[in-house]
């Protein structure tokens, strides 16, 4: 039965996270508020109980135990990326093709970091690529065929590949909002287009690039999968509002920040996940579970990402480094450093305008286990990502069983990376 191995793969301990679970059902709300809406009481009830009884797993099973071994991971011929490379790369040519506009300022603007070049590592088409392999299941009952582009299709993969252009348009549309509302200088190594272009067009350029990716989910008629990908970006806007008008007391709660990065970061690829199970004709229980693969996987990457805006450097970034405490945007390593050195507070809530704040607040970081203890929290979100995984229903399918393995290395990816 599928709920006696998510049991068996979820076993563990929340002692390192209490603050996690410190205060009655609003701390729980937030964990699952965001992914059982669809689903009925029983299933709600099961996984409820499953988190909240053995909260994280300090091994996420019993078959994959990489994530407290030194060893690496990757052991397959292929690594993730690489099996979807060919898609990828037709993917970027669909991408490129419809951001086109009949304004050439507009035009250059929109496909700024779609270029050849500059389009990244294309990291969240990659997990949902996999993810469409992943979930290929036998269905209760075949999806309907939809229409797309005038003419009706049953292409299920087609459609997947579809999710993975949308949410890719969204993700990078956001990243244009957000350097111009930081005032970024630099993206993915090159100057960011506020940068080069100003604040209006980069402004623009994303307004267009949601529209566009709106039309493209208007193909899909799927009503659900609409509403999914809407409610992303309204958590979009939420996280960014949320980070810029926060309470005192607000900016010094792991809780506050965990759903602000909720809704900034995981809510994309969660509900993107999500979505792609929907569109298979999955069931309620293996839609979760894509949705909680993809929430704790966006959790861990942004937790890493934290960290890596203090040791990384501004090259292997692509971005300045200390670029978020210098924007006075508190992140997991200070709120942790914070519950060691309860005198970091007044600096915190003093504010970083000025250097000698910033550097008193790397002061006590560097005595403090706040970036180990970050990562150790980076690390229990990919051992639940990767335990979600283990829990999909059981496949004999080859290319099912490498796309999963591809998924479960992504998670070790993530909290291993250096950029």
């Amino acid at each position: 039965m599928l709920f006696s191995r998510i049991s068996r793969n979820l076993r563990g301990s929340f002692n390192s996270c209490r603050w996690f679970l410190s205060v009655g059902d609003q701390n729980h709300r937030f964990l699952f508020s965001h992914n059982v809406q669809s689903h009925t009481d029983s299933t709600q009830q099961v996984i409820r109980s499953l988190i909240f009884s053995k909260g994280f797993p300090a091994l996420y099973s019993s078959r994959h135990q990489i994530h407290h071994q030194s060893s690496p991971i990757v052991e397959d011929e292929h690594d993730p990326f690489s099996l979807v490379a060919d898609e990828l790369s037709i993917l970027g040519n669909k991408l490129r093709e419809m951001v086109v506009a009949e304004v050439p300022k507009l035009a250059s603007a929109a496909e700024y970091f779609f270029k050849m070049g500059v389009e990244g590592k294309r990291f969240r088409p990659t997990v949902l690529l996999l993810m469409s392999t992943a979930l290929n299941l036998p269905i209760p009952k075949e999806p309907p065929p939809i229409e797309l582009g005038g003419t009706m299709t049953t292409d299920l993969r087609s459609r997947q590949q579809r999710i993975a252009e949308i949410t890719e348009m969204i993700h990078v549309a956001s990243l244009l909002h957000d350097d111009v509302l930081d005032d970024a200088d630099t993206r993915r190594g090159i100057g960011s287009l506020n940068f080069v272009m100003g604040n209006k067009l980069a402004v623009l350029a994303g307004d267009f690039l949601l529209s566009r990716a709106c039309v493209a989910l208007a193909s899909l008629k799927n009503t659900e999968v609409v509403s999914l990908l809407a409610k992303v970006v309204e958590h979009l806007v939420t996280g960014e509002t949320m980070q810029m008008t926060t309470t005192s007391d607000q900016r010094c709660s792991m809780e506050y920040y965990m759903e602000k990065t909720y809704y900034k970061t995981a809510s994309l690829i969660s509900n993107s996940c999500k979505a792609l199970a929907i569109l298979a004709g999955q069931t309620a229980e293996v839609a979760m579970l894509a949705f909680e693969y993809g929430k704790n996987l966006g959790l861990a990457f942004q937790l890493i990402d934290d960290v890596l805006d203090f040791t990384g450097t501004s090259a292997s970034l692509g971005k300045g480094s200390l670029s978020d405490i210098r924007h006075g945007i508190v992140t997991a390593p200070i709120l942790f450093a914070m519950e060691e050195f309860p005198q970091l507070r007044a600096i915190v809530e003093d504010g970083f305008e000025n250097p000698e704040n910033v550097d008193l607040a790397l002061e006590y970081l560097g005595k403090s286990r706040g970036i180990q203890r970050t990562k150790e929290l980076a690390m229990k979100h990919a051992n639940l990502a990767a335990a979600a995984i283990d829990s999909l229903p059981e496949s004999d399918d080859e290319e099912v069983r490498r796309s999963r393995k591809a998924l479960i290395d992504l998670t070790h990816i993530v909290i291993t990376r250096t950029k």
